[in-house]
């Protein structure tokens, strides 16, 4: 057996409050224990969002009463609560600006809304932007100016992994994460083949968007550049994703360490990588604490084929079924307690600490 520290996933989307059909503490935790991630960052874009004392309290309930794994809860940054963000950071994974995408309260459509975030947000607790191209140059601009980190989720694009080493090479304080799918799914040809419609378009919808097989070379080519390995874990229900106006988003929990495994298999990557990005890297990023008598006991030889199935996210789907691949998560301790054998998660509701108490 191949014995791992427990991984982190700091990008990850719980459902929890407002869309529970798709996902809760309880399954996210189950799908994380299952996929060797012992720790996640949940993100603040929920109904309602993450973005004040109340829903943030909201949030954390729920999770204590039903986390089977370690978490903490980001802050959505929103058109008016700077003070009240920058207060509860201590209590907070940290901010998530959504530069691009619009979620209602946590809409930033305009740079002059950043500025009092840059300013105010404890430069010690982590600012994650979702940005993307022009966006993210301008959020990587507001780093220097500001002379703060910022972590520039689900990377995707040649010019954005070339733009964050240039920027790097010049010791602005940026960091990034890349995504399986956009590492191992390039955009399908257009149009989709036939008989797929609808039902095929839907079930490749994401944001961002998969990308061109060039864009995927060079994200592999500057696997130096990249901090950390995020699943943007983003659960929807087939009937959603096959209907007419699909939202975007994969499951990715119980993918991320059996896909990346593969990838060690086939020489692409080195365990090192993966144990540097997956867990030395996010806990630096975030300020995370260690997890005492936590690891992932993985057979390394085991082949088989991704089934939704057997999966335990609710969502009961993965843009990945049918893949043939190499290690499978045996055995997960946390904290000294078997959390996780042999498809069967031991870990019971509320289990889960709070990584910022």
């Amino acid at each position: 057996m191949l014995k791992l520290p427990g991984l982190i996933d700091p990008h990850v989307h719980v459902r929890e409050p407002g869309q529970t059909h798709k996902e809760d503490w309880d399954t996210v935790t189950q799908a994380a224990l299952a996929g060797g991630v012992t720790m996640i960052l949940a993100m603040p874009n929920t109904k309602p969002p993450i973005f004040n004392a109340s829903t943030l309290d909201l949030a954390l309930d729920s999770a204590k009463r039903k986390a089977r794994c370690d978490y903490a809860q980001f802050l959505g940054a929103g058109p008016d609560n700077a003070d009240a963000a920058a207060a509860l950071a201590p209590r907070a994974a940290g901010l998530k600006m959504y530069l691009d995408s619009t979620f209602g309260e946590l809409r930033l459509d305009d740079m002059t809304l950043w500025m009092p975030h840059f300013q105010k947000f404890p430069k010690d607790y982590p600012i994650v932007l979702h940005s993307e191209s022009r966006t993210m140059a301008a959020g990587i601009l507001f780093a220097a100016l500001y002379d703060r980190p910022v972590h520039i989720a689900h990377v995707s694009l040649k010019e954005e992994i070339l733009l964050i080493k240039a920027a790097k090479e010049r010791g602005v304080k940026v960091t990034c994460e890349v995504c399986p799918h956009h590492l191992f799914l390039p955009s399908p040809p257009s149009p989709l083949p036939p008989g797929e419609g609808r039902r095929g378009e839907g079930r490749l919808t994401v944001r961002p968007r998969l990308a061109t097989q060039q864009d995927v070379d060079a994200l592999w080519d500057n696997l130096d550049v990249i901090d950390c390995f995020a699943t943007d874990h983003a659960p929807h229900t087939l009937a959603e994703k096959d209907s007419d106006n699909p939202p975007p988003g994969f499951p990715g929990l119980e993918t991320l360490l059996p896909l990346l495994l593969t990838a060690v298999a086939l020489r692409r990557l080195t365990l090192d990588d993966l144990i540097q990005k997956c867990v030395i890297n996010p806990r630096k990023i975030f300020n995370l604490p260690e997890q005492p008598e936590t690891w992932v006991e993985v057979d390394e030889t085991a082949e088989y084929e991704i089934r939704a199935a057997d999966q335990f996210t609710r969502c009961g789907w993965t843009p990945f079924e049918g893949w043939k691949i190499k290690g499978k998560v045996r055995k997960v301790v946390l904290r000294g307690r078997t959390a996780f054998e042999d498809g069967k998660v031991l870990a019971e509701q509320g289990y889960g600490r709070n990584v910022r108490l």
